[in-house]
């Protein structure tokens, strides 16, 4: 590989028309090397997310396949069924149905909370606040994002408890709404960060012809930024969904733990998370329980392959229109 060289100063020899000539380098060796090192590293690395993602799934997998070769592992009483006795000496069930439902409402209900304030808190830092507000409220957040999840879970154990036993008279204050807060709480931060970056990378001269129109800030916002960045911001929801589906002791924690199907925000329930960290360590290896389990873990996989998938068509039909 050779670098073209041009002298600057009008001080390089010159050819027989007078123009300058053009001087080549060649680049050592190990130059080239590194360079080719440095394409190998990135290229690796952009393929072992691929590879990582289908050996943990091999993983879970290998350990969940054994259990469904036993007839009494029953796909349909795993699916629909509501019933989990895994310990019973009389009659072993393994539904995940209570579980499922479990871990969608507490999603949903979550959503619910984090989404309007997220994006609303997000177009504020972004449209609104002034710049030395923009860089308190961002390293606020970015804090929040930092707290871990046991100590969100012993929050709603602890305080957020007590708040909604005195303010609902629930009999526990360890249930849904509970553990909806708190997920709520932790996905905030992602839906602000994302959604004010997708917010920013609308070019300003967007802004400005709606200036130039006479709309007024909010006009801005509803009529040009929301309509111009919808696909981060739906990335960035779509993110906090994640974050809520796979979280594990802070639902743990706060939800109650109880394996029913909700039907109020003040019943308690368990989610397929909490139900996994809560029983692998005491299901010997190797039993059905046990493989029940890594079972589970498969399901959920499933299920977040499902809400990506939806993201990513509901995100293409978006960029089409």
């Amino acid at each position: 590989m050779t670098v073209l060289a041009i002298d600057p100063r009008g001080t390089a020899p010159k050819n027989s028309n007078g123009v300058a000539a053009v001087t080549r380098r060649r680049r050592s060796a190990a130059a080239i090397a590194l360079e080719r090192l440095a394409e190998a590293i990135i290229r690796a690395s952009g393929f072992s997310a691929i590879f990582f993602v289908l050996a943990i799934f091999f993983f879970v997998f290998r350990e969940a396949a054994p259990v469904l070769l036993k007839e009494s592992f029953k796909p349909m009483e795993f699916l629909f069924s509501t019933q989990w006795y895994p310990t019973s000496d009389v009659n072993v069930r393994y539904g995940t149905l209570a579980l499922t439902i479990g871990s969608i409402s507490v999603t949903a209900l979550a959503m619910v909370i984090a989404v309007p304030f997220g994006l609303g808190a997000a177009i504020y830092i972004s449209e609104f606040s002034g710049p030395r507000e923009k860089e308190i409220l961002k390293i606020v957040i970015e804090l929040l994002a930092a707290i871990p999840s046991v100590v969100w879970g012993f929050i709603g154990l602890t305080v957020m408890s007590r708040i909604i036993v005195s303010l609902t008279g629930a009999p526990v204050g360890v249930n849904l709404l509970n553990g909806g807060i708190i997920l709520a709480l932790m996905s905030i931060p992602i839906i602000v960060s994302i959604g004010e970056d997708a917010l920013k990378a609308v070019p300003d001269s967007y802004r400005e012809a709606a200036e130039a129109l006479g709309a007024t800030r909010w006009q801005i916002v509803y009529r040009v930024l929301l309509p111009a960045g919808k696909n981060g911001l739906l990335a960035a929801v779509l993110l906090g969904v994640g974050r809520a589906v796979g979280e594990t002791m802070a639902v743990l924690m706060a939800t109650g733990h109880a394996v029913k199907v909700p039907h109020s925000v003040l019943d308690s329930v368990r989610t397929l998370t909490a139900n996994i960290a809560a029983e692998l360590g005491e299901a010997a290896a190797g039993s059905d329980h046990y493989r029940v389990l890594f079972m589970t873990g498969v399901l959920l996989f499933l299920i977040t392959f499902a809400v990506n998938l939806t993201a990513d068509l509901a995100i293409r039909g978006v960029r089409r229109r």
